[in-house]
């Protein structure tokens, strides 16, 4: 049936609508966008200041009439004009002549988390077409994750993938081009870096904020110690005085603000292979859990995955791309993927 809908793909897009980041894929082009999903906006004239590294290089350094906000909140759309806005521009970069890489109104892939409501999905859809799109079609994102990881999602065969993303950990077992079994929790990077935040803050009186937090998860994060101890320079402002301080955190330090989270995910991963069908567990035994998303470059996180289940962990390559490029898969191959596409 989609056939009729996709005679011509070479100007059509699949875009990865994340909580932290947005990635575009262009047909016999790959990824041309990977920006941060976030928008600086002037709040006395409702004018977007900057989209994208722009805005994000003002996180935390805006006078008030500057708000540098993400548009969506733990996977979904929590400011739907914002959200169209950051879509609009994305799109508009690519219509430029500068790029000519799209001579008209696309038709777009997106792929959205599990368990999205029927008014989510519709968000989506809706941001996607005031941004220029011709038509929407969607995916759910750990589908196009295992597509992306080159699992064989159409066979008769078990595979779990974990997709650990900023805004929402989702955890899923395919086979026969469906989901068979999941849960997607609220859990993921950007809970690590709230703990961090807090961790610091009740530890040595410092206020530090979203990006230092995650500069010191990228840095220094891991949940097993390491070979030898690191140490992370951090600054913020002193909660006693008022001024500025620097500070020395370790590996260790961190690694105490972020286990419970990962392991949160951990028991949420075990809970979906307790829940799934005998004979499928058997095949996930066999083949082993797949780690996608920024997540999955956390220092460890395979190993405890590992050792905590007894089963095999791959972190894909290039893990912070995989659902963009699992949805360019459909894309190029759209004759023999379109049951993996969630019906309209």
């Amino acid at each position: 049936m989609f056939k009729k809908f996709f005679p011509n793909l070479k100007k059509d897009l699949s875009i990865d609508l994340g909580t932290s980041s947005t990635l575009i894929y262009v047909k016999d082009k790959g990824i041309v966008v990977n920006e941060p999903s976030v928008v600086a906006i002037n709040t006395r004239t409702d004018e977007i200041v900057a989209i994208g590294d722009e805005a994000k290089k003002m996180v935390g350094k805006t006078p008030k009439h500057i708000e540098a906000v993400k548009p969506l909140h733990e996977g979904i759309i929590s400011d739907f004009e914002v959200t169209e806005k950051m879509l609009k521009y994305f799109m508009e970069k690519l219509l430029s002549d500068k790029l000519n890489i799209l001579s008209s109104k696309p038709r777009v892939i997106i792929g959205i988390p599990l368990d999205v409501t029927e008014v989510e999905r519709k968000a989506v859809e809706d941001a996607a077409l005031g941004a220029g799109a011709r038509e929407v079609f969607l995916v759910e994102e750990p589908m196009a994750a295992a597509i992306g990881s080159r699992m064989p999602v159409q066979e008769s065969t078990g595979n779990l993938i974990v997709d650990l993303g900023g805004g929402t950990t989702q955890i899923a077992v395919i086979s026969l081009a469906g989901v068979v079994t999941s849960k997607s929790i609220r859990v993921a990077g950007d809970s690590m870096n709230k703990n961090i935040i807090q961790y610091v803050r009740e530890n040595f009186n410092l206020l530090i904020g979203d990006i230092s937090a995650e500069n010191i998860k990228i840095k220094i994060g891991s949940v097993f110690p390491q070979e030898k101890p690191i140490e992370f320079p951090v600054s913020g402002r002193d909660l006693i005085t008022g001024l500025p301080k620097e500070i020395i955190v370790t590996d260790a330090e961190i690694r105490d603000a972020i286990i419970r989270p990962v392991k949160n995910i951990v028991a949420n991963i075990k809970a979906v292979i307790e829940s799934t069908p005998p004979e499928l567990v058997s095949d996930i035994y066999k083949r082993g859990i797949v780690l996608s998303g920024g997540g999955a470059l956390l220092r460890g996180i395979g190993d405890i995955v590992r050792q905590e289940t007894k089963i095999p962990v791959t972190i894909i390559d290039d893990p912070l791309t995989t659902v963009v490029r699992g949805a360019g898969i459909i894309l190029e191959d759209i004759d023999n993927l379109e049951d993996v596409l969630i019906p309209s």
